[in-house]
């Protein structure tokens, strides 16, 4: 069950990883297309900054699964020896 959670865990960092380099590259993208200082340019980086923070909050939360995954094994390591 903990190799099942701390996989999950794993994957979500992963996944979080992937949308943070998407959002990353349409905010890039954004500023290199987008006409800068207009407001057409600032709509084109409210999304993927949002995305942005979004994936690093999805980032943490998988982080903070794996932490306490980790810790029950070594508890049920430390009951077990």
């Amino acid at each position: 069950m903990i190799n099942n959670t701390l996989g999950i865990g794993i994957q979500g960092i992963q996944d979080g990883m992937a949308g943070m380099e998407n959002a990353a590259r349409k905010i890039a993208r954004a500023g290199a297309d987008g006409p800068q200082g207009t407001a057409e340019g600032a709509g084109n980086l409210a999304e993927p900054l949002i995305e942005l923070n979004l994936y690093e909050r999805s980032v943490e939360a998988s982080a903070q699964v794996v932490k306490t995954a980790d810790e029950t094994l070594g508890t049920l390591l430390d009951i077990k020896a």
